[in-house]
């Protein structure tokens, strides 16, 4: 292993990151130290704008795992990454169609008060509890994974590196609050795109511009982004990519409390929607950059790949090596970087410190103690952030002695997030679906869906289904190391070659689909729901799509939802006849001419807004 260490103008750049990122919290402790609520604390007191909440959605989900990983990942199996562009567009459309005007219309702070307001108590408490272990786990891992990768390449300090994140985290988040995160976030956003350009505009000049490295690429077979082989036992496809992605994705974002809680912040739905948008630009580009310093990484190192020729020991650890060989003779830009892929790990820290605070303050502390005073709350909701900082670091911590169990840590994120999106489905698409369908589906997708990961870490797919491309080393400096082949299987189920080989894209699908079939054969077993005990903003009635010819099957597909008394406002909310029938009445049996006098929405902007939450539900 060779490790090249950091000048001092690289840690220079590096503390820069962390001290701009603390002041920032400072700034928004004082700036906001007469505004003391829960609410103001949590969710910016509803009065954020698009622009910095899209910035902050992007950094979140575009962790340092996502900086080193996808260009690793580009530079061993080729440019299909790209089919992502689909992927996300899909669901940016689906959560801000589908799911997002259910949970703001609904004037929620936590995604799980939904459940509530939907099923019951226990259907929310274990979603709640799901959602708390699985993002602490994630949450470590994030910070763990590329600390270790860095560490191993560039020298830099491992444990400093992990407790400074935990510790800088931490302090804007219990400082500052929500603001504090979407601000921070968005100056770390430029942070990343900053030192994607850097690696980008000086890796292509080492290997001779853009040209030569798409010509390099393409003998490489690299450029070749279209599969469309429906096996899904084929780890990336056209297929798996887009629908299995989009399951994977939409569990992250449709229904995730980080995502829906920062939407929510926003002014009116409509800020919330173009926020959406706008990061849906953020995460092409980041994508774009990401899967052009592959394509370049591999360019450079096309007849001596540094990975199989053991110069490094893990994939993960290609995109710092490569960094700090390109920057060799230019100090503070491998700073730079590291800065860059550090941005992406303390805004989805910082992102999950602010959602676990969120949800176990409204779930557990409110829910409990409904009359608490907002100084008290706000103090509350401080003390959680600080112990939710406490207990990622330690996770951290505990992933350095976890070693195989690491890759299966990185997992369970997409493992709960299907049977999430399918719980959440089940409540926002099918009406008839009681507590007790909602409850035994959630199990059921968990159970599916963590048998399938289990199964696939415990028994690896067949290496002509995960095998990289061909990668040289016939230019390397000959040495003692014995070339990779791929690994030999021992013996093996039948199931070990079918199920658990299965795409790792697809194990959100699993969970979702298990979850939603098994919901909807309990409820009509155990006695559907009825469509009259469910408030209507509650429900997403999308058979109207399907029905909109016939009055009579739309109203069969409500299930008895009394959809006719928002007809109206749908309509003039999105100009659209998506819905129809009833159509001069609205909420509370107000008409078109009283429409301003409706709480929560704004006749002139055709939006709802947060200002009648700021009466109902503080």
């Amino acid at each position: 292993m060779v490790v090249k260490n950091f000048a001092i103008w690289d840690y220079v750049v590096f503390a820069a990151l962390f001290f701009i990122s603390s002041g920032i919290g400072v700034f928004f402790a004082i700036k906001e130290r007469k505004k003391a609520t829960s609410r103001e604390f949590l969710v910016g007191g509803r009065q954020m704008k698009f622009g910095p909440v899209a910035l902050s959605l992007t950094a979140s989900f575009m962790s340092a795992v996502t900086v080193l990983g996808t260009p690793s990942e580009v530079y061993r199996f080729g440019a299909s990454f790209t089919v992502f562009f689909i992927t996300y567009l899909f669901v940016i459309v689906l959560t801000s169609e589908l799911f997002l005007p259910v949970f703001y219309r609904s004037g929620i702070t936590s995604t799980y008060e939904y459940l509530q307001l939907r099923f019951n108590k226990p259907v929310r408490y274990a979603a709640t509890v799901i959602y708390i272990v699985q993002t602490i786990l994630y949450t470590g891992v994030v910070v763990y994974a590329p600390a270790l990768a860095l560490n191993q390449v560039t020298g830099f300090h491992l444990w400093g590196s992990v407790f400074a994140t935990g510790i800088v985290c931490t302090f804007y988040c219990t400082l500052g609050g929500l603001k504090a995160v979407v601000w921070t976030d968005a100056f770390q956003m430029v942070v990343m795109i900053v030192g994607f350009l850097t690696v980008l505009i000086q890796g292509s000049t080492h290997v001779g511009g853009f040209h030569n490295v798409l010509e390099q690429s393409a003998n490489g077979s690299r450029l070749h982004i279209f599969d469309f082989d429906v096996d899904p036992l084929r780890r990336h496809t056209f297929w798996t990519i887009t629908v299995g992605g989009t399951f994977t994705w939409l569990g992250i974002y449709g229904v995730n409390q980080s995502t829906i809680q920062r939407c929510i912040s926003c002014k009116t739905e409509k800020h919330a929607k173009l926020a959406l948008y706008f990061n849906l630009l953020g995460l092409w580009i980041i994508l774009v950059c990401a899967v052009f310093s592959g394509l370049i990484m591999y360019s450079h190192y096309k007849d001596c790949d540094p990975w199989t020729s053991g110069i490094i020991s893990a994939p993960d650890q290609l995109m710092p090596y490569f960094v700090m060989e390109i920057f060799d003779t230019m100090p503070g830009l491998p700073g730079l970087f590291v800065a860059c892929a550090f941005s992406g790990t303390l805004s989805t820290v910082a992102a999950s410190i602010n959602a676990l605070a969120t949800v176990t303050f409204e779930d557990f502390i409110k829910s409990c103690f409904p009359h608490l005073s907002d100084k008290l709350s706000t103090w509350i909701s401080k003390g959680l952030c600080l112990l939710f900082g406490v207990m990622c670091t330690c996770m951290a911590v505990a992933a350095s002695v976890m070693g195989g169990v690491l890759q299966a840590a990185l997992s369970i994120h997409g493992m709960c997030g299907g049977p999430m999106l399918g719980l959440f489905s089940l409540g926002i698409l099918f009406p008839f679906v009681n507590w007790k369908g909602a409850l035994g589906g959630l199990l059921t997708g968990i159970t599916l869906s963590f048998w399938v990961a289990i199964g696939a870490f415990i028994y690896p797919a067949p290496a002509s289904k995960t095998w990289p491309l061909p990668l040289s080393t016939d230019q390397c400096i000959k040495s003692n190391v014995t070339a990779t082949g791929p690994p030999v299987l021992s013996s093996r189920p039948a199931i070990a070659d079918t199920w658990y080989s299965i795409s790792y894209l697809y194990y959100s699908a699993v969970g979702c689909l298990g979850c939603i079939a098994a919901g909807v054969i309990i409820s009509l077993i155990t006695g559907y729901q009825r469509g009259e005990d469910i408030q209507p903003l509650l429900i997403r009635p999308v058979g109207n799509l399907f029905c909109f010819w016939s009055k009579k099957y739309k109203r069969l597909c409500w299930c008895g939802v009394q959809h006719d008394s928002v007809i109206e406002q749908e309509n003039l909310e999105n100009g659209s006849d998506w819905k129809q029938g009833a159509e001069s009445v609205l909420p509370n049996g107000l008409r078109r001419e009283s429409l301003v006098h409706v709480p929560g929405y704004d006749p002139k902007d055709k939006s709802y807004n947060n200002m009648a939450f700021e009466i109902t539900h503080f």
